[in-house]
């Protein structure tokens, strides 16, 4: 995990940090105190900044490369896409600040606020999984979300990753955290803003495929539990289309490949509580991150419906 801090009141110091952060940008205006302030943190490709402008900052910058994502908490943002529509943004609001391969430009007010940098690679790897949808590329049509609850899950979202995640040591280090981090905003992203992913749906399901099909996704799941897969990537160890296999997770497991990794990763951390040695510093939340377990409530309300009983008790060795 990554850490950076940035506090500045010359303009040329910060038009050059943020040309070496996000994208070469410039800067314009001539404010008598132009304080800025940005703080990030980051895991694998994903990072999560928060700025703040004490100025009206007008900028103009390239593509970014990533997807960039905004929460605003104070003051406004004026943006313009290159050849685009301008829109304003204020307290409480989030938006697409700009796509991956689009310059941008504004004026940032006074404002604080949050950005979010996601790789679009990890929004298609995401929307390839869902149900019906093919390896096309992924396109984010809109830049408002389609509604508000769709943004307030955003941000809490955001908020997560931000205070909980990217805060907690045991987490954040975890090898699979990165991937889940990025996957879980990917996902709320793809429900939060207008995308060819959910209006390209409705394609008609895939033939049944043989139970061969499921013997070998199974074993590479099993194999590969503790490294970073994705449902493409199971279907193609199983040698059939991801719709094929997903497919068969639902005729003969009642499931979908992701629900049976999930599972297979549960069985393992209860596997490792199990054994864990008494005095030997084992958590309950280092075990659940280590089998990529973003939330630890989450992964103790899955463990209590599997096991009858809380992760915290099996640790303890405490009787059933």
């Amino acid at each position: 995990m990554d850490t950076l801090t940035f506090e500045s009141d010359d303009l040329d110091h910060t038009e050059e940090f943020l040309s070496k952060a996000y994208t070469k940008v410039k800067i314009s205006g001539s404010p008598e105190r132009p304080k800025t302030q940005i703080w990030r943190k980051s895991v694998g490709s994903t990072c999560v900044d928060r700025l703040v402008f004490d100025y009206d900052m007008h900028h103009d910058a390239r593509p970014i490369g990533k997807v960039c994502l905004c929460t605003v908490q104070s003051g406004s943002i004026v943006r313009r896409y290159g050849g685009g529509a301008q829109g304003v943004f204020g307290p409480g609001d989030a938006f697409l600040y700009a796509p991956h391969d689009r310059p941008y430009k504004g004026v940032i007010q006074r404002s604080r606020f949050t950005i979010v940098l996601l790789d679009p690679l990890v929004l298609n790897r995401v929307a390839t999984a869902l149900p019906g949808h093919g390896p096309t590329e992924l396109r984010l049509t809109g830049d408002r979300p389609v509604s508000p609850g769709a943004a307030r899950h955003l941000k809490r979202t955001i908020a997560h990753l931000r205070d909980h995640v990217l805060a907690e040591p045991a987490v954040r280090d975890a090898p699979l955290i990165a991937s889940a981090a990025s996957d879980l905003l990917a996902a709320s992203v793809l429900n939060t803003f207008p995308n060819n992913a959910l209006t390209d749906l409705g394609v008609q399901e895939g033939r049944d495929a043989h139970p061969a099909t499921l013997r070998r996704a199974v074993a590479y799941i099993e194999d590969h539990a503790d490294t970073d897969i994705s449902a493409a990537e199971i279907a193609a160890a199983a040698r059939v289309s991801l719709r094929a296999l997903q497919h068969t997770f639902r005729r003969h497991l009642g499931s979908t490949p992701v629900n049976y990794l999930r599972r297979v990763r549960l069985a393992h951390a209860h596997a490792d509580l199990v054994a864990a040695v008494p005095g030997s510093g084992a958590t309950v939340t280092a075990t659940a991150a280590r089998w990529g377990f973003l939330h630890p409530g989450r992964f103790a309300a899955a463990y209590r419906r599997a096991y009858g009983r809380p992760p915290g008790e099996t640790l303890r060795r405490l009787p059933p």
